[in-house]
């Protein structure tokens, strides 16, 4: 089920909040628990009934794992306590590389052998990316002593809880199960629920009015990307980088503010990435639960900096590598990482000439560098984004296509002319006005607004009627309804 569904504005999330609190008045938090559990995994499971058997046996298999590394043998024999761990992490690695890459892995296998393996077209469950890692970072914890009072519905609700279960943010158990478990957090909550609606307004405008307008445009670039000029391809590789900033800032915003809804804080997971002015400046910024998780348990169990400096390069390639093979099963996504990972190593090696530059260079290099690596990680291979990027450095056209023009011309902006002829006026004397708009308002708003974490709400007039305008608006454009781009990963 999608966040922008009908179905999920409409029926689930309201259905959802109003049998929570009422079961919460009676008292009843462990059936409110089962209820939420179960709303989730429908939620999950709503595009395909599959789901279900895999989260599930990943849910039991997990906490099973968790409560043997409690056991008094294991727990008094160090050596096979880390087995069990290590075989627990296994399997979740493993369940990832059979649904993510088992296909990729034989195709490759077939490419480098000249076989004929036949590929098994394995369907990807939605999300288990996030909800494995989840687990794995609970696992780890549990072989540190730091679970053992969990019971398994409380465990169930960690993984599954729907606002962060297919997307993110990749959470402890320590944020959300204390919550969970605060009595007063159970009280329906005026201040929240108002905080709630209006963060999820607000992330709802910018996926369905922002980031899948700026998508049309680069459906169009990439799938001719061959036909079009320079100027197209800069053009299209910009509303990638906004499409991508849009879509997960928005995903991010409505799973904070649903979880603001049941009085549950979920961690901050995006923070203005593009106001970065260094490459480990951006990954503080973006996806910062994945960074978090990466650093927390995999740098640092690796030696982080402690081993010198050749073994912390080699540890931050590492890092980079698994977070490229982590967003998808492709060279693309490998080559991505790598070239994160050597641009973070450049960035300590050259770290007091970077200082030296001025802020709005270093804004404008770390910028640059990052919209040409998101060319890398949305093309369907390496060759077409090698191709896509000669043709943007080649620049040997300013000729802008009338078919990206048109890709921004919503309806509303029709409506708009064909009823009131001022809203023509400079449409019809600036060409592609629309485009040039919305790319401008893009760069004002991701340098100059801030994160809806860093805003302190108070519920006023002006809030609540943005609120219903960003909901009604959205909801009348969902004729064309589109998954978050971090469903794929």
């Amino acid at each position: 089920m999608l966040f922008n569904s009908y179905i999920f504005i409409l029926f689930f999330l309201p259905v959802t909040l109003i049998v929570y609190f009422l079961i919460n008045r009676t008292n009843k938090y462990v059936l409110s628990n089962v209820w939420l559990i179960c709303m989730s995994l429908w939620f999950y499971a709503y595009f395909n009934t599959n789901y279900i058997v895999i989260i599930l046996l990943s849910i039991s298999g997990n906490y099973i794992v968790s409560r043997i590394l409690y056991t008094e043998y294991v727990n008094t024999n160090k050596w096979i306590k880390k087995l069990v761990l290590m075989v627990g992490i296994l399997i979740n690695v493993g369940s990832i590389f059979y649904f993510k890459y088992f296909d990729f892995f034989i195709s490759n296998v077939n490419a480098l052998f000249n076989q004929t393996f036949e590929l098994k077209n394995i369907l990807l469950p939605l999300g288990i990316s996030f909800f494995t890692f989840q687990q794995i970072s609970y696992l780890v914890d549990s072989y540190r002593g730091e679970t053992k009072d969990y019971g398994f519905v409380e465990y169930a609700l960690f993984v599954s809880f729907f606002p962060q279960l297919i997307a993110g943010p990749i959470v402890l158990h320590s944020e959300v199960i204390p919550q969970f478990r605060n009595k007063e957090q159970r009280k329906f909550n005026h201040d929240n629920m108002a905080k709630g609606l209006y963060i999820f307004a607000v992330g709802l405008f910018k996926k369905v009015l922002i980031a899948d307008t700026f998508a049309k445009a680069v459906d169009w670039g990439f799938s001719s990307y061959m036909n079009i000029s320079s100027m197209d391809s800069f053009l299209v590789s910009l509303c990638y980088t906004f499409q991508l900033y849009f879509d997960f800032s928005g995903y991010c915003d409505m799973a904070i503010g649903i979880g603001n809804m049941f009085n549950i804080k979920l961690p901050n997971n995006f923070n203005s990435p593009y106001k970065a002015t260094s490459i480990t400046d951006f990954w503080s910024r973006w996806h910062m639960s994945l960074t978090r998780f990466l650093r927390q348990y995999v740098y640092i169990p690796l030696g982080g900096n402690r081993k010198g400096k050749i073994r912390t390069y080699i540890n931050i390639m590492i890092v980079y590598l698994v977070s490229g093979i982590w967003h998808g099963a492709n060279w693309t996504f490998i080559i991505w990482g790598i070239i994160h990972g050597v641009a973070n190593c450049l960035n300590r090696v050259f770290k007091n000439t970077w200082a030296k530059i001025g802020n709005i260079t270093q804004w404008f290099m770390t910028f640059m560098f990052i919209n040409f690596t998101w060319i890398i990680f949305r093309a369907d291979s390496i060759s077409q984004a090698k191709y896509i990027i000669k043709k943007i450095l080649s620049f040997d056209s300013l000729y802008v296509s009338s078919g990206l023009y048109e890709c921004f011309k919503l309806t509303e902006f029709t409506f708009l002319e064909e009823k009131f002829s001022v809203f023509s006026y400079l449409p019809s004397r600036i060409t592609g006005f629309y485009m040039w708009s919305m790319l401008a308002i893009a760069f004002v708003v991701i340098l100059n607004f801030k994160n809806m974490s860093e805003i302190k709400f108070k519920p006023t007039a002006g809030r609540a009627i943005a609120t219903v305008v960003f909901i009604m608006w959205a909801v009348l454009s969902l004729s064309g309804i589109s998954t978050f781009l971090y469903f794929n990963f």
